[in-house]
């Protein structure tokens, strides 16, 4: 018999806390398994990128491509030091000329050989209006003529909660078409986004005005004024209440996006993501609040960090950089949409500049915050933010834009360690080029990569792999507004691998699980260690079963559970529903 593990550990993660007090049991296979669903593409995969692949445009001062250019020409920088180019090819139009070094490590390039570029079109219906949507829908559709040959197509909406596949890779021009058009009679929530931004506003504006009656009466009695009587040390509790549920709002739609990418990476050619994104604020914070300065002083002493786009958008950047994703976001509301008060109204009073300090846009203070997130996106990972009217003609910009380009890598040292490693590319000599492409990548370790797939997992409704463990929930007992629910949770151990040691067979696998309300707020992720080790090997068949105890709020979940086998790189998991 195998050796029972047994340990107790207490977790609180946020809004669903699982406490786990863990046990595991080997016996024979018993209870009804949970079957898996279609997955998307990839989904199940743990991503092994050993080649950083780099899509790069070279454009003079009037904004003109430079072509003919050769490996020799670029100098490439990794973390402030020169490193060698090992692929390089240019295409044009498309076509890869002859390049410098072996076309085999760029997506086996041949010359002569069209590459093939796959659309990713994520939909956001969380955060757009319909009638904004649909008109950049029908837009996309009409500029259909411009997918090249062989060029594919793939599209997801979500809505705030679910993850839905609209299509998967399809290049039937037909087919896309049909898709996106029923893709319109998808209900979205912009209009309640809408609310609550002008409630957030309405709640602000009262404050405002009792804060001046409170001067106005103290100027009456001869007291003495403050001399920035609306200067603001924190955020009023309604700011914050405000402030948070926008942050955990974009978290969502990030997550979501991310999860899209990641389960499309494993493809070759050109790949594209173009983020049909209803209005996401750069800075939470400052879209609230309506001043920025006030809040950086909050922000570096760690007490609002969640605020700030860095942490909010990178998760989407740095995987869109590791997968080799071009970020093409577009603005759906397009220009002159008010969100909230005007500006004229003296709520919304923030200055108006990117993320990087320079006037980017024009219009009104919230519709820069928008556009700075789109510029972010684009800027970090060489594609092109598609502001106002722009949104009316970007899928045959992005089509023209993804034509002619130079296309190299590298091999970096992995360490797998979660680390953030810079990118820079210059052309030698030639200070009046500009160079546009992804700014850096993240040496990301399994262990991390592993809890990305769980929580994605969470988004799609579906297990993120074909092969399922065997999920029983037990009687639940409820306490003040929470439930706790016994779980077991079975692994065939033909699934996983046992490795002889000492005349013992062992592996220590990894489990996960996390939870979702039926309103899409997750939890954290648990991560537990199953020592396995045994004199003899499991019998065929045989299950190794995992007991605990999940406390959740008096609500309905989503649960998924994942046993990772690092010693191949499996990925068993289920899911289930738990009403509260």
């Amino acid at each position: 018999m195998l050796k029972t593990q047994r340990s107790a550990t207490h977790n609180a993660i946020g809004l669903c806390a699982l406490i786990l007090s863990l046990s595991a049991i080997l016996s024979l296979a018993a209870g009804v398994s949970a079957q898996p669903s279609q997955a998307l593409p990839g989904f199940s995969e743990v991503l092994d990128v050993r080649v950083v692949n780099l899509e790069v445009v070279v454009t003079d001062r009037a904004g003109n491509r430079v072509t003919d250019l050769k490996a020799t020409d670029f100098e490439l920088i990794v973390d402030g030091q020169a490193t060698g180019i090992e692929f390089f090819s240019e295409i044009r139009d498309g076509l890869p000329e002859a390049g410098d070094g072996n076309l085999q490590g760029v997506s086996s390039l041949e010359v002569g050989q069209a590459v093939r570029t796959n659309y990713v079109l994520f939909v956001d219906e969380y955060f757009s209006k319909a009638q904004d949507r649909d008109r950049v829908i029908d837009r996309f559709v009409g500029q259909l003529d411009d997918l090249g040959v062989g060029d594919r197509v793939a599209a997801v909406a979500f809505d705030g909660k679910n993850l839905d596949l609209l299509t998967n890779w399809t290049s039937d021009r037909e087919v896309i078409k049909d898709v996106l058009l029923r893709a319109k009679r998808r209900p979205t929530q912009g209009l309640q986004r809408l609310a609550e931004v002008r409630g957030n506003d309405n709640d602000r504006a009262t404050s405002a005005d009792l804060k001046l009656l409170t001067i106005e009466r103290m100027q009456a009695a001869g007291g003495d004024i403050p001399d920035e009587p609306f200067g603001r040390v924190d955020l009023e509790p309604e700011e914050r209440n405000y402030a948070y549920r926008l942050t955990a709002q974009l978290e969502r739609s990030i997550t979501a996006a991310t999860s899209t990418l990641r389960s499309f990476a494993g493809v070759p050619g050109r790949k594209v993501m173009m983020l049909m994104v209803g209005g996401w604020p750069f800075a939470p914070a400052e879209y609230t609040v309506g001043s920025f300065s006030s809040i950086v002083e909050q922000a570096s002493e760690g007490t609002i960090q969640t605020f700030f786009s860095v942490d909010l958008f990178s998760p989407l950047v740095d995987s869109a950089n590791l997968t080799g994703f071009t970020l093409y976001p577009v603005d759906v509301p397009g220009q002159g949409t008010t969100i909230g008060p005007d500006a004229s109204d003296d709520v919304s009073d923030f200055g108006r500049q990117g993320p990087d300090g320079s006037i980017r846009s024009s219009g009104t203070p919230r519709e820069q915050q928008i556009h700075a997130t789109l510029d972010y996106l684009a800027d970090r990972t060489g594609g092109r933010s598609l502001r106002n009217s722009q949104r009316d003609h970007a899928f045959a910009t992005v089509a023209a834009d993804t034509r002619s380009y130079y296309w190299f890598g590298f091999s970096p040292n992995r360490a797998a360690d979660d680390s953030r490693h810079s990118i820079e590319i210059k052309v030698r000599g030639r200070s009046d080029l500009t160079v546009r492409s992804r700014d850096g990548f993240v040496d990301q370790s399994s262990r991390a990569e592993v809890t990305m797939i769980v929580e994605s997992a969470l988004l799609f409704g579906d297990p993120p792999s074909v092969k399922p463990l065997r999920l029983n929930f037990g009687k639940p007992s409820k306490s003040f507004r929470k439930l706790r629910i016994p779980l077991e949770v079975g692994i065939n151990m033909d699934d996983v691998t046992l490795i002889p040691n000492q005349g013992r067979y062992q592996n220590q696998l990894e489990i996960r699980i996390s939870a979702m309300t039926d309103t899409g707020e997750r939890s954290g992720t648990t991560l537990d260690v199953i020592k396995i080790d045994g004199a003899v090997p499991p019998k065929p068949g045989q299950y190794y079963w995992y007991e605990t105890v999940v406390v959740l709020r008096k609500q309905p979940h989503r649960i998924v559970v994942a046993v990772h086998d690092p010693l191949t790189g499996e990925l068993l998991s289920s899911s289930g529903e738990i009403n509260g």
